[in-house]
């Protein structure tokens, strides 16, 4: 989705960010997220973004291997930024956004603030590729993907749009399917941190015949005790 606002370089963002720790969410660079916002604590986020006007989001993981309050959970130390480019009330106390992807960032440290939801200092250097659209996407087994991609539709009777996952470049489809993806949050967070666009898409290909491998296993224990 174009976005209003460029952002060209890891100086174009804010070094302050707030966190929304979310299990199993994955936002990568110019992926598209929606979400339903309720709680009183992300409300507050929500309209303090838009009153300061840089409408950015940090999407992270709690670090559910690390014991902590569950009100407070530990995070994971890599998220990715995003901006809100689609907002709607529903009359019932809700909102309804969108979240546009821009750049991956590492937390240098949280912050003890007094606003009901958690701030952090990031930092978005190294992950300056994620500034360059399309970087790195020629490098995609797209075939290998694909195959994958059809195999997995097949074994849970399930259809796609493949005229649109045919005219996607590779970096829109990788992050799209690697967003998509039913896995829990170890293997989203393992698809977040890849260095590259092929690393993500090899990841996620070998999750994706892992899940594919056990269902079979299971589907002939069926079979062997019938």
């Amino acid at each position: 989705m174009p976005m209003n606002a460029v952002y060209r370089h890891p100086g174009d963002l804010a070094p302050v960010i707030p966190v929304f720790p979310l299990p199993g969410a994955l936002l990568l660079p110019r992926g598209q997220m929606p979400l339903n916002i309720f709680e009183p604590r992300y409300l507050a986020l929500i309209d303090d973004a838009l009153r300061d006007g840089h409408r950015l989001i940090g999407m992270i993981q709690p670090d559910q291997s690390r014991h902590a309050d569950p009100e407070r959970p530990a995070l994971f130390r890599i998220g990715c930024v995003g901006r809100i480019t689609q907002f709607a009330e529903t009359g019932d106390g809700r909102y309804l956004i969108e979240l546009t992807g821009i750049a991956r960032y590492r937390i240098v440290e949280e912050l003890a603030v007094t606003t009901p939801y958690r701030q952090c200092q990031v930092t978005y250097q190294p992950f300056a590729d994620d500034f360059i659209a399309r970087k790195g996407e020629e490098a995609v087994d797209r075939d290998t993907l694909l195959a994958t991609l059809t195999e997995y539709l097949d074994a849970n009777n399930l259809k796609a749009d493949w005229d649109g996952i045919e005219q996607a470049p590779n970096e829109a489809l990788v992050n799209a399917l690697a967003m998509m993806s039913p896995y829990g949050p170890a293997e989203k967070q393992a698809l977040l941190e890849a260095p590259d666009l092929k690393t993500r898409a090899e990841i996620l290909v070998a999750v994706t015949q892992m899940d594919l491998a056990k269902k079979k296993t299971a589907s002939s224990g069926e079979s062997s005790l019938q």
